[in-house]
């Protein structure tokens, strides 16, 4: 799996020219071996390894954008402060206004910078691997996103909130018997839980379809050979096109994922849930 790591073409997790066959992607590249600290709770493998290196690279990247503020910003300040303003204007006061807004805009704005940076590593060579392909991480955010949408609306409601959320007015006495488990269900259960497999899910298909599309031409170059060797061009060109496509996605992702989760605050914070 280090050498996974470390070919040239990251992308092919499959069989290599001197054995003739072709190999598909599989879901073992989600769990490869443990590197450090195996047999312990604090073991790391490569996908550790990448949310390690994506958490050094923010930190790193906001301090040195922001350690020398200028009123004329430079390209650094100039990028950060648009990502900033983008997620400000178009994801938090969009749906929180300015007031509310202000409030959630710190734990918003790290969810979003968080999943991009933890996304795009799956179209970076050598890396090859999302961060949140694996489930630990896609969870950790929707428990993030689900205690402030909590906290938000026991903050603004009190024990009210929880009463709002499950008996919602203007239904008959009678039908909360099925009312209400259906909406414990889908605000204090699914919410969280979709948001957590709606990221998962994505990145992982765009892994399987990239290993498919570079290990595919591997074996048409390498292997197959002759006439095969035209396949490889169009599978190789498939392979840029979903590399595209995989940074779109991994945007998407991490706008819908801080979209949501402004949207359930802005419920939370509603008078009539």
């Amino acid at each position: 799996m280090l050498h996974h790591a470390l070919t040239l073409l990251p992308f092919v997790a499959a069989a290599g020219p001197d054995d003739g066959e072709f190999k598909g992607p599989t879901l073992e590249d989600f769990f490869p071996p443990v590197l450090f600290f195996e047999g312990t709770p604090f073991e790391i493998n490569r996908v550790i390894l990448i949310r390690f290196f994506v958490v050094a690279v923010i930190v790193l990247v906001f301090w040195l954008g922001t350690r020398r503020m200028k009123m004329i910003p430079g390209r650094g300040q100039s990028i950060i402060e648009s990502i900033l303003g983008f997620v400000q204007s178009n994801i938090v006061e969009g749906n929180l206004g300015k007031k509310e807004g202000a409030r959630f805009l710190p734990v918003i704005t790290a969810i979003f910078i968080t999943v991009l940076g933890m996304n795009v590593t799956g179209i970076v060579p050598g890396i090859n691997l999302t961060g949140t392909s694996v489930i630990g991480l896609p969870l950790v955010l929707a428990l993030v996103a689900y205690v402030t949408f909590i906290y938000a609306g026991v903050k603004k409601s009190g024990g009210g909130f929880f009463k709002s959320a499950l008996f919602p007015s203007g239904v008959p006495a009678a039908l909360y018997v099925i009312v209400t488990p259906i909406e414990f269900l889908s605000t204090f259960i699914l919410r969280p839980v979709t948001l957590a497999l709606r990221l998962l899910m994505n990145m992982i298909a765009g892994h399987m379809l990239l290993v498919l599309c570079f290990s595919a031409t591997q074996f048409f170059f390498f292997s197959a050979g002759g006439f095969f060797a035209l396949f490889g061009v169009g599978t190789l060109a498939f392979g840029f096109i979903f590399t595209i496509f995989e940074i779109l996605v991994a945007v998407l992702q991490a706008y819908v994922f801080a979209f949501l989760t402004a949207a359930y605050i802005q419920l939370a914070l509603a008078e009539d849930h």
